[in-house]
This record gives C-alpha cells, sequence and structure tokens, in this order.
C-alpha cells in the first residue's frame, strides 16, 4: 500500500523507517534541514531492535504525494499545519492515523479534511531525533495502535496498515475501544509535565514521597475526565501506569520535558493545557495541572517568542 509519513523525527523516522525497510511504498514529507538530509543521503536509525539505515522517498511538496494512508508523526501544535498539507495530497479518500501525545488530533485534523477519514491512533516509544534523518531508539518495545473512532470510508485500510506494520517486525495492534487506548496512553504521558516542572527525570519523581504523591493526584486527575468522557480508568489503571513509570530507567525524560529544558516550543497545550480544557468542561477540579500550566506556560511563551 502507499503510505506517507508527515514528520521523519522520533516517531515518523522510525515507524516510517521500519514500514519502508520492510519494502512498503513509503513517502515522507519533510522540509528544511530533514528534507535536504533525506535528499542527500539515508535515514539512519540506532535502535536497540537493530540498527538500519536505507535511502528514502521524501518531498516538501504535499501535492507530489497519493497516499492511501497518512501516519502524521508531527509535534501535536504543527497538526493543523499537517492537515493543510493532507488537503494538498492527491487522494481525497485517504484515511489519517496521528500518532500525537494527546486527546484533541483527531478532531482537529477532521474538523479541516472531513468526516470518515481520521483514525484514532497512539505510538509508544523512547526515541530522540539526534539529527537531520537521524534517529536513536534506545528504550522500550516500539508498538502502535490504531482503530476507528468514527466509522471510516475505507476501514479496510487500517487492517492492511496493521499488516504492513507487523510485517516489519513493528508490534501493531487495532484494540476493541481506540478511545480507551489513547486515555491509557494520555495517563502515562502526563508525568513529564512533572519532570518539566522540577527538572528531574523520572527516578527522583518516583522516589521522592512528595512528588510521588504529586505525580499520582495528577494522575487521578486525568483518569477522573477519562471517565468524564465515558471511558473507564479506574484505580487499576493508576496503579498500572505507575508501576510502568517505576519500570523505565531512573534517568527517563519526556519529549515535552526535554523540548522545555532546551527552549523550545513543546507540546504542553496539548498536554497540560488540554487537561485544564477538559476540566472546565466537565467541571472537574485540576489543582495539580492547574499549578504546573500556571509555572510552565511563561517559558512556553518566551519559547515562542510570546514575552
Amino acid at each position: 500500500m502507499k503510505i506517507a509519513v508527515i514528520g521523519a523525527g522520533a516517531v515518523g523516522g522510525y515507524f516510517g523507517g521500519r514500514l519502508a525497510a520492510a519494502g512498503n511504498d513509503v513517502t515522507f514529507l519533510v522540509r528544511g534541514k530533514t528534507f535536504e538530509a533525506l535528499r542527500a543521503g539515508p535515514l539512519r536509525v540506532k535502535s536497540i531492535k537493530g540498527d538500519f539505515e536505507l535511502r528514502v522517498a521524501a518531498t516538501n511538496e504535499a501535492a507530489d504525494i497519493d497516499a492511501e494512508v497518512v501516519l502524521v508523526a508531527v509535534k501535536a501544535w504543527q497538526v493543523l499545519e499537517a492537515a493543510a498539507a493532507v488537503q494538498k495530497m492527491a487522494r481525497r479518500d485517504s484515511v489519517i492515523v496521528p500518532l500525537q501525545n494527546g486527546m484533541e488530533t483527531p478532531a482537529q485534523l477532521a474538523a479541516v479534511v472531513g468526516a470518515g477519514r481520521v483514525a484514532g491512533g497512539l505510538c509508544r516509544i523512547v526515541a530522540e531525533a539526534i539529527g537531520p534523518g537521524e534517529i536513536d531508539h534506545y528504550w522500550a518495545e516500539p508498538s502502535i495502535e490504531f482503530g476507528e473512532l468514527e466509522p471510516l470510508r475505507n476501514p479496510e485500510r487500517l487492517e492492511q496498515l496493521r499488516d504492513a506494520f507487523v510485517a516489519a517486525e513493528v508490534r501493531c495492534r487495532i484494540p476493541r475501544d481506540i478511545g480507551v487506548a489513547m486515555w491509557e496512553k494520555f495517563l502515562f504521558i502526563m508525568w513529564g509535565s512533572l519532570g518539566a516542572v522540577t527538572r528531574l527525570p523520572i527516578g527522583p519523581i518516583r522516589s521522592s514521597p512528595e512528588l510521588r504523591a504529586r505525580l499520582v493526584a495528577a494522575l487521578e486527575e486525568v483518569a477522573q475526565i477519562a471517565r468524564a468522557h465515558g471511558k473507564d480508568l479506574n484505580a487499576e489503571t493508576i496503579s498500572k501506569t505507575l508501576a510502568m513509570l517505576d519500570a523505565q530507567p531512573a534517568e527517563t525524560t519526556s519529549s515535552m520535558q526535554r523540548d522545555i529544558m532546551a527552549g523550545r516550543p513543546s507540546e504542553l497545550e496539548a498536554q497540560t493545557g488540554a487537561i485544564l480544557r477538559f476540566g472546565q468542561k466537565t467541571g472537574i477540579a485540576t489543582p495539580v495541572h492547574d499549578s504546573i500550566y500556571a509555572e510552565l506556560l511563561p517559558l512556553e511563551n518566551r519559547a515562542r517568542g510570546l514575552a
């Protein structure tokens, strides 16, 4: 099948690279130094699952792309730009699978590209882009999940995409309820905002009684909001999330935390900001996230040239 990947950072570079290495017809939509790097040389992936490098098809013109499935692998704050790019692509019946952190992306994409085209999706990987077209995957088994949030015009393409990932030796499944899976992933990543505030990796956060209590309170706020959206994230879900955090290497940091600490624009609005918006809509108090957001917003504004 014909697959487009918007972005070639840690997520797009790794998963798109695996699909391309397995012989799929993959085109990367990239720009700037990444476009130049992929046109001049190979995509390079260093991975605990096996290093690889290969020449890939890359373009900076969305109109050049004819794809049955589009993987959106940019940062959450770049989603609207990605949606505009999808609109320029040759097909009007492609299925779009967003892989961002956060819960609002499918609705943002559907508002631009139309109903019946956007699936729910998520990925799990601990990796970084260490240079244009260079990815370092250094921990955890990469995996992808996607499924219908609303009826798709071409749902069979999700099964074809799953089969392509499995053939590429990437763990992939279509869960019974992709909405639940997305909320569970959202619950997991929310520790990163606490990491950004404290500037600490996961080890000191989980071992400090005070910080662990704040972490648990933050997770409980997310779980309450998920339940208000009809998704049963309960005490057992929180316990499983804490167990996964306890299993991570002590020096682990989150992508949002790394961006904020480096003075780059981050996914603060798509993560912590989204919790505040959901809390206001559902009438659920979010004091932990309110405090974190207030502390991080000045740094985010500075990174975006707004302060």
